[in-house]
């Protein structure tokens, strides 16, 4: 049990003091951002792959869920050809006079016996008038509703299948540069093993560490709306305008007092843009992106990522768009306070600024 161990362990480190080694001297006797280069293209590989798996996955489902529509649409289909057949005969019956026929029969009862069995007969009838009427509109709301969820399937089925062909492009071109710029190097073999040393080090340690910062990034975000109310002076009231500041120097001891996590990293308000820089052990991460104020599915504001680089190798939107997605890094401001709207943000040197807007929705 501990043989195995020992081994993994042991490749572990040679593939770290590679990977720590290429950044200091050339590779294989090429330029050290040549090298950079075909290793960042193999890495894009591998997300968009990844990405590629997922949008497959997506389009199974979607397709899946597009059958079972359109089985649920035939059925309904053929049902309110029944029910029209129902429908017109009462209606027909409303037009040619049939019902008020009845009504005389009943105003011209002979006995006040007689009157109220026939008008039983004659609600009994109405009613039953009514929810076959009433059945059948609801029956063609459904039926609408289903056709509409047809068309969107489809359409988001034509939108994945774009995605999915547009990535497969990228799969190609980038493979292609990948085998040019290995063969062109001074020993390809040696270049093919550091790349797949380099996989395997993203895949079972790079994924693990991003995501466990994005997840306690995530996690002290939702912390943010408590922070701001103890700042004496974060928040500036004029009118029916509030305007949050949160200067940089607070934002890091708030995510230090977080996670430890935070210790190794800074954040930064630049121009806008919100620079992430930090190295734990033998992971460099580099993050750039900016927030956008968002008014649906709820007032929200959202961070994107705009580049992620992981020692000194650049991910491509794949990655970027995975983390969004799977990590929510916004900022709502009605969990600071509850009849406020968001209406701009921006992000300064040093400082970051929000509007919010007295709203009574």
């Amino acid at each position: 049990m501990n043989k195995p161990l020992k081994m993994t362990c042991s490749m572990l480190l040679i593939i770290i003091t590679v990977l720590a080694s290429m950044y200091v001297h050339p590779v294989l006797g090429a330029p050290s951002q040549e090298a950079n280069r075909i290793l960042q293209d193999s890495l894009s590989m591998i997300e968009i792959d990844h990405e590629i798996e997922r949008i497959s996955q997506e389009q199974a489902t979607l397709l899946h869920r597009q059958q079972e529509l359109q089985s649920h649409l035939t059925a309904q289909q053929e049902q309110m050809t029944l029910q029209r057949n129902r429908v017109g005969s009462v209606l027909r019956s409303y037009y040619m006079g049939e019902r008020d026929k009845l009504l005389s029969v009943v105003l011209g009862a002979r006995s006040l016996k007689q009157l109220l069995s026939l008008y039983d007969y004659y609600l009994l009838l109405i009613s039953h008038d009514q929810d076959i009427l009433q059945e059948y509109e609801s029956n063609m709301r459904t039926m609408r509703e289903t056709e509409k969820q047809v068309t969107q399937t489809a359409l988001e089925l034509e939108t994945i299948k774009s995605n999915l062909l547009e990535q497969r492009k990228r799969i190609v071109t980038l493979q292609s540069r990948v085998n040019d710029g290995v063969n062109s190097s001074g020993d390809p073999d040696t270049l093919r093993e550091l790349i797949s040393e380099m996989t395997a080090y993203w895949e079972n340690i790079g994924v693990y560490e991003v995501n466990r910062h994005f997840k306690a990034l995530a996690q002290a975000m939702q912390d943010l709306p408590q922070f701001i109310q103890q700042q004496q002076g974060a928040m500036i009231t004029n009118g029916k305008t509030i305007t949050i500041n949160i200067r940089e120097a607070d934002f890091n001891r708030f995510l230090k007092s977080e996670n430890e996590l935070f210790n190794h990293f800074n954040f930064s308000f630049k121009q806008d843009r919100i620079v992430v820089e930090g190295q734990q052990g033998t992971m460099k991460l580099r993050v750039e992106g900016h927030y956008t104020v968002e008014n649906e599915p709820q007032n929200s504001i959202l961070f994107h990522v705009d580049r992620l680089v992981f020692n000194g190798l650049e991910l491509p939107d794949t990655t970027r768009n995975k983390l969004e997605r799977d990590f929510d890094l916004g900022f709502y401001p009605q969990q600071l306070i509850s009849y406020v709207q968001a209406t701009e943000v921006h992000i300064l040197a040093g400082t970051l600024e929000v509007q919010l807007e007295l709203s009574l929705k």
